[in-house]
């Protein structure tokens, strides 16, 4: 396991949650798990945490009821290669109950936010000519889902 690990609090719908998150990603597991006894402090039997990993990155969930909510202000950044990468993630994440926000972010359907962000306009966004830089900027601040083929013709006009 890593030095750092980040956890994520749940409203005892932890094992949905990192059941969503490896069908969305495809590549990732399930690393350990631990329940609550008769002795609680949550229902006997239930999921009390997991390790789990998506590509290369660890997460522990800790399913400890309503006390904390996520918010926007941490948020899961996903690098894509390409537009059908993208779309693939953020399909699947729409489909299963989440919300579109602006500029590549959303929040699925357990409350956590995540920018789902092509290669691509990072390169346009850090583009050495500042003219480009703003116009992908420009053109990213009017979508929600990211569009790489509007990004590069907002650049090209």
């Amino acid at each position: 396991m890593p030095k750092i690990t980040t956890c994520l609090w749940f409203n005892f719908n932890a094992d949905e949650a990192i059941a969503h998150y490896l069908n969305v990603f495809g590549d990732g597991e399930i690393l350990s798990e631990s329940r609550y006894g008769d002795a609680g402090p949550g229902p006997s039997g239930k999921l009390m945490t997991a390790s789990f990993r998506l590509f290369d990155q660890h997460f522990m969930a800790l399913n400890a009821g309503p006390d904390f909510q996520f918010s926007p202000a941490i948020s899961l950044f996903v690098d894509c290669a390409d537009q059908a990468e993208l779309d693939r993630y953020w399909d699947r994440m729409i489909a299963a109950g989440g919300t579109a926000g602006q500029c590549g972010w959303l929040t699925d359907a357990f409350g956590l936010s995540w920018q789902i962000i092509p290669r691509r306009l990072g390169e346009l966004m850090g583009h050495s000519d500042p003219a480009i830089a703003g116009k992908a900027a420009a053109a990213m601040m009017q979508m929600q889902k990211i569009d790489i083929a509007a990004l590069d013709a907002a650049v090209e006009r």
